[in-house]
C-alpha cells in the first residue's frame, strides 16, 4: 500500500533556487551583522524581494529597488525635518508621495516601475515610525539604504555566480513561439470557411483561429515587457537586447498587415464564391515560403530557414502580379481587391523579411557576435515601451486616490488614538495598495495576502518568543531558519503559489523577526505589530474596493474605447511613424482584452473581441490615405479623414464598428466615389501596367491609397454591395 505523501515534490530547479535564495540571505545578514548596522534583517528581507528563477531579472529588479530606496530616502528625509512639529501634516505629506509614486509607476508598465512603486511605499516604511521620534531619521535612512544595499549586492552575487539560470532559453522562446504563431496564422489564411469537414479533419475553427489571433498580441506585449530584462542578463543575450526590441516592433508591424491579406482572401472568396485560381496558387507559395522561413532549420534548433534577397524580390514580384491577373470580365470591386491584396502582401513580406532577419541576428548575438543596427535597407526606429505600450492615466489617478485615502484613514486612527504600534496601520496600507494596483479588482489578491499573512502569525509568534532567544550566533540561525525558508523559498519559484509564499515568508516570518533589530522582540510589541499590519492592509482592501475596483467587463470597455478615441485623432496626424506605433499601442491592447474577455466568461457587452483586428487595420488604412490623400481628385481624401474622425468621436455610443458606421451613410459613398476615381474601367484592366509604366513612383502611391480606401470600406462596411456607376476613362492603375 503507498503511504500518503507528507512533503510536497519540489523540482531540482525549484530546490536549487531555494537555496540560493536562502545562502544569499544568510550571506547578507553576516555581512550586515560585521559591518555593525542596526538593522540586519532589512538586508536579509531584500534578497528575498529581489530573487527571482532567472538571474538578469534579479539582477534588475536589484538595480531598480537600489534606485527607489534611493529616491524614497531622499524624499523622506526633505520631509520629515520640514514637519518635524506637525504630524498630521507630514502623514499627509507622505500620503500624498506614495499616491504620485503609485502613480508614475502604473503608467511604466515595465520591470522600471519598481523603481516608482518603491520610492513611494519605501518613504512610507521609514517615515511612518519617525513621525512619533524623528530626531533619528538620518541615521534610520542610511542604515536602509545600506541595508538594501547589501542585499542587493549578496542576492546579485549569488544568483549571478552559482549555477546562474539565463533567461535565453525563456525570451528565445517566446520569440520563437511567436514567429511560430505567426506562421500558424499565415499557412490558416487559406483554409475554407468552417465546416463539417474541416473540423472533422482537426483543423482549428475560425474561433479558435481568433482566439489564437489574440494570444499572438498578448505574446508580443509580454515579450516587450520581458525584454526588459535583457541588459542585465548573465549571458551573450544581453548582446541582443536591441535587436529583440527591434523583433517586437516588426511583429507588431505585420499584424495589420497579415490581418488585411486574411481579410481581402476572404473578401474575394465571397465576392466570387471562391478563390480565383491564380490567386489561390500565387497567396498560397508566398504565404507559405514566408511561414516556412519562420521555422526552425534542419539540424539547427532555434535557427529560421533563411530568406534571402533574391527570395523576397521573387515573392514581390509574385504578389504584385496579383493585381493585373483579374479576367476581362472583373468588376471594379474585384480588381480593388486585388490591389488591395496585392499592396498588403507586398507589406506583409517585407515586415517578414525583416523578422526573419533580425532572428538571425538574435542567434548570432546569442553566439557571441552581435552585429549593429539598423539592418541593411532597415529605416525603421524602434520606439520605446513606453510609446507602445497602453497607459490608463485616469485608473492611475484612482489607484494614487485609493492609496492617499487609505494611508489617511490609518494615520488619524492612529494619531486619535495615540496607539504606540499604530505605525504598522499606513505603513501597511502603503504596501497593500501599491503592490496589488495593476490588477482591475485588488480586492482578492489583497485579502490572499492577508490570510498568508493571518496564517503566518502563529509561525511568527513561534519564532520571535521561542526559537529566536535560542539563537547566539549566525549559524544557529541559519539552522533555526532553514525549514521554513527552504520550503517557502521552493514555494516562490513556481507562480501559482507566488503570491502566497511570499505572504507567508515576507509579512508574516521576516516581519516578525525585524522586531529583534529594533529591540523589541517581546510578546506586547509582536502583536501590536500583528494587528497594526492586519488592520493596516484590512484598511486598505476596504478603501480599495469602495473607490478603486472595477470588473473585467468594465475595463474592457475602457480599453476599447480608447483604442477609438485614438482612432478618432488619427485622420489628423501627418507624421507616418505614428502608424507602427498606433499599431504596437491596438495590439497591446488586444493582449490585455483578451484576459478580461474570457474572466467575464468569453463576452462583454459592447466589446467585439474580433472588432480589435478591425481597429488596427483601420489605423493602417487612414494612415496611408492621411499620407496620400492629394492624389485623390477635390477634397475627397479630407473629407473622409474628417468624416471618419467624427464616426469615431461618436463611437462610443455603439457596441462596434460596423454598427456605428451604418449611421454615417454618407461616408460610404464618399469612399465609393473615391475608388471609383482612382479605377480603371474593367476593360483596361489587361492594359493598366503598360499604360503606367512610366510613372513608377505614381503607380505606388496610387495604389496605396487604393489598398487603404479597399481596407477602409471592407472595416467600415463589410456588407455594402459594389454598386458600378458610369464613370469617364481614366488612367490605368497598376
Amino acid at each position: 500500500m503507498r503511504l500518503p505523501r507528507l512533503l510536497p515534490r519540489f523540482s531540482p530547479a525549484e530546490l536549487l533556487f531555494s537555496a540560493k535564495c536562502f545562502a544569499a540571505a544568510m550571506l547578507a545578514m553576516a555581512v550586515a551583522s560585521w559591518a555593525g548596522l542596526p538593522r540586519p534583517f532589512w538586508a536579509l528581507m531584500t534578497t528575498y524581494i529581489v530573487a527571482n528563477p532567472l538571474a538578469g531579472a534579479v539582477r534588475s529588479k536589484a538595480a531598480f529597488r537600489l534606485g527607489g530606496t534611493l529616491l524614497g530616502c531622499a524624499a523622506t528625509l526633505l520631509m520629515v525635518p520640514a514637519m518635524v512639529d506637525a504630524p498630521e501634516l507630514l502623514t499627509l505629506a507622505l500620503a500624498a508621495w506614495v499616491a504620485l509614486c503609485l502613480f508614475v509607476s502604473l503608467l511604466d508598465r515595465t520591470p522600471r516601475s519598481y523603481l516608482f512603486m518603491l520610492a513611494g511605499y519605501s518613504a512610507a516604511l521609514i517615515g511612518f515610525p519617525a513621525v512619533s521620534a524623528p530626531t533619528g531619521i538620518f541615521e534610520t535612512a542610511s542604515a536602509r539604504v545600506q541595508e538594501i544595499g547589501i542585499g542587493i549586492v549578496c542576492a546579485g552575487l549569488v544568483h549571478s555566480l552559482v549555477w546562474p539560470v539565463s533567461m535565453g532559453p525563456t525570451l528565445i522562446g517566446m520569440v520563437d513561439r511567436t514567429l511560430a504563431d505567426a506562421g500558424a496564422w499565415l499557412r490558416a489564411m487559406l483554409q475554407p470557411p468552417d465546416s463539417a469537414a474541416t473540423a472533422d479533419a482537426g483543423r482549428p475553427t475560425a474561433r479558435a483561429q481568433q482566439a489564437a489571433r489574440r494570444k499572438l498580441a498578448g505574446d508580443i506585449s509580454q515579450l516587450r515587457v520581458m525584454a526588459t530584462h535583457v541588459p542585465f542578463d548573465t549571458s551573450h543575450l544581453q548582446w541582443t537586447a536591441e535587436a529583440i526590441r527591434a523583433l517586437q516592433h516588426e511583429v507588431a508591424a505585420l499584424t495589420p498587415f497579415a490581418s488585411a491579406v486574411d481579410d481581402r482572401l476572404r473578401a474575394l472568396r465571397d465576392a466570387e464564391g471562391r478563390l480565383p485560381e491564380d490567386v489561390e496558387r500565387t497567396v498560397g507559395r508566398v504565404l507559405a515560403r514566408l511561414a516556412d522561413s519562420g521555422r526552425a532549420a534542419p539540424g539547427q534548433p532555434g535557427l529560421p530557414l533563411p530568406l534571402a534577397a533574391a527570395d523576397v524580390a521573387e515573392l514581390r514580384s509574385a504578389a504584385r502580379a496579383l493585381a493585373d491577373g483579374a479576367p476581362p470580365s472583373a468588376d471594379g470591386w474585384t480588381l480593388a481587391l486585388r490591389t488591395g491584396l496585392a499592396v498588403r502582401l507586398e507589406e506583409l513580406i517585407d515586415a517578414w523579411a525583416a523578422c526573419v532577419q533580425l532572428r538571425e541576428r538574435i542567434d548570432a548575438g546569442l553566439a557571441g557576435r552581435p552585429q549593429p543596427l539598423p539592418l541593411p535597407g532597415h529605416r525603421r526606429a524602434v520606439p520605446a515601451a513606453h510609446d507602445v505600450l497602453h497607459r490608463d492615466v485616469g485608473m492611475a489617478a484612482w489607484s494614487a486616490l485609493a492609496a492617499a485615502l487609505a494611508i489617511c484613514l490609518c494615520s488619524a486612527f492612529w494619531i486619535f488614538t495615540g496607539w504606540s504600534g499604530g505605525a504598522a496601520m499606513p505603513m501597511m496600507a502603503a504596501v497593500f495598495c501599491s503592490f496589488f494596483a495593476g490588477m482591475d479588482d485588488p480586492v482578492p489578491a489583497i485579502y490572499s495576502f492577508l490570510k498568508a499573512l493571518l496564517l503566518s502569525l502563529p509561525l511568527g509568534a513561534l519564532y520571535v518568543l521561542v526559537l529566536m532567544p535560542l539563537v547566539v550566533d549566525l549559524p544557529t540561525l541559519a539552522v533555526v531558519c532553514a525549514p521554513v525558508f527552504l520550503v517557502l523559498g521552493a514555494y516562490m519559484a513556481r507562480p501559482a503559489t507566488l503570491l502566497m509564499a511570499m505572504g507567508l515568508l515576507l509579512s508574516g516570518v521576516l516581519g516578525t523577526l525585524s522586531l529583534h533589530d529594533t529591540g523589541q522582540a517581546d510578546f506586547a510589541s509582536f502583536v501590536n505589530s500583528s494587528i497594526g499590519q492586519v488592520l493596516g492592509g484590512a484598511t486598505a482592501a476596504v478603501v480599495t474596493a469602495l473607490v478603486r475596483s472595477v470588473s473585467a467587463e468594465w475595463s474592457a470597455r475602457r480599453i476599447q474605447r480608447r483604442t477609438w478615441r485614438e482612432l478618432g485623432r488619427l485622420p489628423r496626424e501627418a507624421d507616418a511613424s505614428q502608424a507602427r506605433l498606433h499599431a504596437a499601442r491596438v495590439l497591446d491592447r488586444i493582449g490585455l482584452l483578451a484576459p478580461r474577455i474570457a474572466q467575464a466568461g468569453g463576452t462583454v457587452a459592447g466589446v467585439n473581441a474580433d472588432d480589435a483586428l478591425v481597429d488596427l487595420r483601420i489605423g493602417t488604412d487612414l494612415h496611408a490615405l492621411r499620407r496620400h490623400a492629394a492624389l485623390l481628385p477635390a477634397r475627397l481624401g479630407p473629407d473622409i479623414l474628417a468624416q471618419v474622425a467624427r464616426l469615431f468621436r461618436d463611437h462610443p455610443s455603439q457596441s462596434t464598428t460596423e454598427q456605428a458606421a451604418q449611421a454615417q451613410p454618407l461616408l460610404a459613398e464618399r469612399i465609393d466615389e473615391a475608388l471609383r476615381s482612382l479605377l480603371p474601367p474593367a476593360p483596361a484592366a489587361q492594359t493598366a501596367s503598360a499604360a503606367h509604366g512610366a510613372d513608377t513612383g505614381t503607380t505606388d502611391e496610387r495604389r496605396r491609397v487604393l489598398a487603404a480606401l479597399v481596407g477602409l470600406r471592407r472595416n467600415l462596411f463589410p456588407s455594402r454591395p459594389w454598386t458600378a456607376a458610369p464613370i469617364p476613362a481614366q488612367e490605368a492603375l497598376a
